[in-house]
C-alpha cells in the first residue's frame, strides 16, 4: 500500500492512497477459501463444490466486502503512521471507474485536531455566590403547597365574594357582540385575586353573588397568543353559580400527614433541602460560566472547521425549532437570521473550549468509568418505550459515535469539578436576585474575548428560572398565559461543545435506535 502527502496546511490534510489489486484479490481468495465447505449446490457432495464456482457465485460479493475492509484497514494504517488525530470522519472517495482487478486508488482528505498545551492551573480565581435558605422562604414554600390543597366551602347566603374566596361561574365570552370559539365554560372555578384569569376579569367579580347575572368588559393583552384576540375589547356574560370561602389552614402535623409524611418538620426539612439543591445549582451555573470565561479568554487557536460548522448546525437547529415556538415565527427567524454570523462564532467558542477541557481531561487522567457509563445508558434508556430500551442500549454499545455523545456531557462535568478543586475559591453569601444577574452578567460577557455576541442578547428564558403559572388556559380561555419560555440562546455561548475528541457530526442515535426497532 502506497500513501502520497498530497496538502498540509493549517488543520488540512490531504492524501493518496493506492491499494494494490493484488492485496485486494488475496483477500477474495481466503473467503472463498473460508466459506467453500459451507457452500451447496446441487451435483456436488457437501464442501466439495469448486473455488471456481464459488467465485462464480459469489464473487462480487466478496469482492465488495473485501475492498470496504481493506478500505478501512488502510485508513487506520494512515492515521496511525502519520500519527494523525482526525477532528471528524474522513472524506474517503474511491477513484472514478475502478474495476475488480485495478490498484484501488483512494482520495483522502480531513481535519486534524490542533495541539493544545494543557494551561498552567495554578491562578484559576472564582467568586462562589451562595444564597441561604431563610426560614421565611421555608415558609412560602408551605403556603405555595398550601395553596393547591385549599379547601373551599359554601359562604353564608347572600355573602358577597372578596379578595380570596372562590367562584363558580359560567361565562360566555363575546367578540363586537359574537361568540369566539374557547370563549365559554360552565362550572368554571375561579379564586379571586389568584391572577389566572385575564387583567380586569377577576377584579370586577368581588362582590358578586350567588344568583347575580352580570356583563364585564375586558381587553385581552397585546402579546396574548390567540391573534383574533390579542389586544382586543371583549365582552363576558357571567352567570355565578355559588361563592365559597375558603378554609383556614394551619401548618401542623396534620396537615403534613395529609400529605403522606410524617410530621411538619420533615415537610420543612424536605422543602428547605429542595431550595437549597435549587439554588445550588444556579451557584454552579454561575461558576462554571465564569470558569469557561477566564479559560477562553487565556486560548486562542485554531479550530478544525468541520468541528465548529457541526456545532453551529447543532446551535441553529435547536434556535430555529425555538423560533417556530414564538407568537411570531417570522419575525423571530428573522432576528436569529440576522445573528447567523454571531452564532457561528459562538460555535466556535464552544469547540475551542470542549478541544481545551478535554486536554486538561486527559493531562490529569479525568476519565468516565465503564460503571458510569452503564449507568447513562440505562437512564437515557428510559426515555423510550419498554420493548425500544433494549435496542437502544445495544445500539449505543455497539455505536462508538453514539457513546461519545452520551459520555462527553458527564466528561465536561468531571473536568470543570476537577478545575474547581484546584481553584482558590471565594465564597459570598447573596440574594437570588443578585446570583441571577450575576449568571447574566457573565452570559453577556462570556463571547467578548472572540466578539462572539451582539450587545442587545439576553437570556431569553431560562431554565433555573422560576415557572410562571399558566393558569387553566386551553385556547382563548381568559386565563392568563405565561410567556413562552426559550432555552436561552446565551447558554450556547457558555457552554463548550462537550468532549473534544475527534467528534463526528451529531447523529441523534436514540431516535435512529428505535427507528431500527420499529422497522423491524
Amino acid at each position: 500500500m502506497q500513501i502520497v502527502e498530497t496538502s498540509n496546511e493549517g488543520l488540512k490534510r490531504a492524501y493518496v492512497v493506492t491499494i494494490p489489486a493484488a492485496d485486494i484479490a488475496a483477500r477474495v481468495e481466503g473467503e472463498i477459501k473460508k466459506i467453500a465447505p459451507q457452500v451447496r449446490m446441487p451435483g456436488f457432495r457437501p464442501g466439495k463444490v469448486p473455488a471456481n464456482l464459488v467465485k462464480k457465485m459469489h464473487g462480487p460479493a466478496l469482492h465488495q466486502e473485501a475492498l470496504q475492509t481493506t478500505i478501512r484497514e488502510a485508513m487506520d494504517k494512515l492515521v496511525a503512521d502519520h500519527q494523525l488525530r482526525p477532528a471528524m470522519q474522513p472524506d474517503v472517495s474511491l477513484g472514478e471507474g475502478y474495476e475488480e482487478g485495478q490498484d484501488a486508488k483512494l482520495t483522502v482528505s480531513l481535519e486534524v485536531l490542533p495541539k493544545v498545551e494543557a494551561p498552567a492551573l495554578d491562578g484559576l480565581k472564582l467568586d462562589k455566590l451562595v444564597v441561604p435558605v431563610t426560614e421565611d422562604q421555608v415558609d412560602e414554600a408551605v403556603n405555595r403547597i398550601a395553596a393547591g390543597q385549599k379547601k373551599f366551602s359554601d359562604a353564608a347566603e347572600g355573602a358577597e365574594a372578596k379578595d380570596g374566596d372562590q367562584l363558580i361561574i359560567d361565562f360566555l365570552g363575546k367578540l363586537d357582540g359574537e361568540p369566539f370559539e374557547g370563549g365559554a365554560a360552565e362550572d368554571q372555578a375561579l379564586e379571586i385575586g389568584a391572577g389566572r384569569f385575564i387583567p380586569g376579569f377577576e377584579e370586577q367579580l368581588v362582590g358578586a353573588k350567588a344568583g347575580d347575572e352580570k356583563v364585564i368588559t375586558v381587553t385581552f393583552p397585546e402579546d396574548y397568543p390567540a391573534a383574533n384576540l390579542a389586544g382586543k375589547e371583549t365582552t363576558f356574560d357571567i352567570t355565578v353559580k355559588a361563592v365559597k370561602n375558603p378554609g383556614e389552614f394551619v401548618a401542623d402535623d396534620d396537615f403534613a400527614k395529609a400529605l403522606g409524611l410524617e410530621s411538619l418538620e420533615q415537610l420543612r426539612g424536605l422543602l428547605k433541602g429542595q431550595l437549597e439543591q435549587e439554588t445550588a445549582g444556579l451557584t454552579r451555573t454561575q461558576m462554571k460560566r465564569a470558569l469557561l470565561d477566564q479559560l477562553a479568554a487565556g486560548h486562542d487557536f485554531d479550530v478544525p472547521p468541520s468541528m465548529v460548522e457541526a456545532e453551529f448546525e447543532q446551535i441553529w437547529q435547536q434556535l430555529t425549532q425555538e423560533a417556530q415556538n414564538e407568537e411570531n415565527p417570522e419575525e423571530a427567524l428573522k432576528e436569529i437570521e440576522a445573528e447567523k454570523d454571531d452564532y457561528r462564532k459562538i460555535a466556535e467558542r464552544r469547540v475551542r473550549l470542549g478541544l481545551l477541557l478535554s486536554e486538561i481531561g486527559q493531562a490529569n487522567g479525568v476519565v468516565v468509568t465503564a460503571q458510569e457509563m452503564e449507568m447513562l445508558i440505562r437512564q437515557a434508556a428510559q426515555q423510550y418505550r419498554e420493548q425500544d430500551r433494549q435496542r437502544f442500549i445495544d445500539y449505543v454499545r455497539s455505536e462508538p459515535l453514539a457513546a461519545a455523545q452520551l459520555r462527553a456531557p458527564l466528561y465536561e462535568d468531571k473536568v470543570v469539578d476537577f478545575l474547581f478543586d484546584k481553584a482558590e475559591v471565594s465564597e459570598r453569601e447573596v440574594t437570588r436576585e443578585e446570583l441571577q444577574a450575576a449568571i447574566e452578567a457573565e452570559e453577556g460577557a462570556a463571547a467578548a474575548p472572540a466578539e462572539a455576541k451582539p450587545a442587545k442578547k439576553k437570556a431569553a428564558k431560562k431554565a433555573e428560572a422560576e415557572t410562571e403559572a399558566a393558569g387553566e388556559a386551553e385556547e382563548a380561555k381568559p386565563a392568563k398565559k405565561a410567556p413562552a419560555k426559550k432555552k436561552a440562546a446565551a447558554d450556547a455561548e457558555a457552554e463548550p461543545a462537550a468532549e473534544g475528541e475527534a467528534k463526528p457530526a451529531k447523529k441523534k442515535a436514540a431516535k435512529k435506535a428505535t427507528a431500527e426497532g420499529e422497522d423491524a
